[in-house]
């Protein structure tokens, strides 16, 4: 339904090049059906509520808070690693409130986060979405992390697939839609011009390294200090119920 909304929501002609004010409207909808989207998750799920950090009715307030903001910013128009932080904030808060399970997060990653990543790809594309705090060509992504750390991890021990393998254009064609870095890297491709090495030097450089595993630990550290210690990405997260904040404000 969300993405049928953007072909009934159709870009408006305006003279600004990123930021189409047209978003405004996709993603007010979006917020207004949230609430009730989150109660109705809540109302299925098979698991008892003994344990669940708080009360069905607040915790949909918190998880519908998570999710409207995983979708970018409707007053600057942008998307950023802030957003893509407050998806994995709601996918933790459904969790803790036994919606799913530590378990399922492979299938979470390989079905909700991927077609969460078509959406936004789209949204992008559609809505020209500036890039929220993005560091240019010296930046990983304009838009995002977690799907280079989840899509390398998929990788891991694979015999064929090396970091070196996002040079070959016909591997990304052929095994894109399988592989989230593949896809990732493809995207790229296929959104910007010119030598890879140039607009996207940070990937260009992991492509050097000689196993997932080590990309995986690197792409973390990164993500622990570009994005979690970067208080202009982590600022707009929310602490309630399902997230407190632990530690004393004076501290």
């Amino acid at each position: 339904a969300m993405a049928a909304w953007i072909d009934e929501t159709p870009p408006i002609q305006q003279a600004m090049r990123y930021g189409n004010k047209a978003f405004k409207a996709w993603h007010a909808r979006m917020a207004e059906r949230a609430p009730a989207l989150m109660a109705e998750l809540l109302e299925q799920r098979a698991a008892p509520e003994s344990g669940a950090p708080a009360a069905p009715a607040d915790a949909a307030a918190e998880l519908a808070a998570y999710f409207a903001e995983a979708f970018g910013s409707p007053t600057r128009i942008d998307y950023g690693t802030g957003h893509e932080l407050q998806l994995l904030a709601w996918l933790r808060g459904l969790e803790l409130m036994q919606v799913l399970d530590p378990a399922d997060r492979p299938a979470v990653v390989l079905r909700v986060f991927e077609r969460y990543l078509a959406l936004m790809r789209r949204l992008q594309t559609t809505y020209c979405l500036e890039p929220a705090g993005s560091h240019g060509v010296w930046g990983l992504d304009d838009y995002q992390h977690l799907v280079f750390v989840f899509g390398a991890a998929q990788l891991v021990g694979h015999a064929r697939i090396q970091p070196s393998s996002i040079h070959d254009e016909e591997l990304l064609a052929e095994a894109g839609a399988d592989y989230l870095y593949l896809a990732a890297v493809a995207f790229i491709r296929k959104v910007k011009k010119g030598p890879f090495g140039e607009h996207s030097p940070y990937l260009n450089d992991i492509s050097a390294i000689d196993s997932w595993d080590k990309v995986v630990k690197g792409l973390l550290r990164m993500y622990e200090g570009e994005v979690l210690g970067k208080l202009p990405v982590v600022q707009h997260l929310r602490f309630g119920a399902l997230l407190p904040w632990a530690t004393p404000y004076n501290d």
